[in-house]
């Protein structure tokens, strides 16, 4: 068990935590850092490597 949620622990180093509803599709991308919320991101999260890339689709 983690003593802490990683989203009071970011925002607390000053990061920025965003989310989307439970069990619906969800990137997010800051720069290079492109990332999904739960595994139905998945396509989302490819289609922001590929628009990335210059490869949009």
């Amino acid at each position: 068990v983690v003593p802490f949620l990683l989203e009071d622990r970011l925002k607390e180093l000053g990061g920025r935590f965003e989310r989307g509803p439970d069990w619906q599709p969800f990137a997010a991308q800051d720069g290079n850092l492109i990332t999904g919320q739960n595994p139905q991101s998945s396509a989302l999260v490819a289609r922001h490597v590929l628009t990335s890339l210059g490869r949009a689709t």
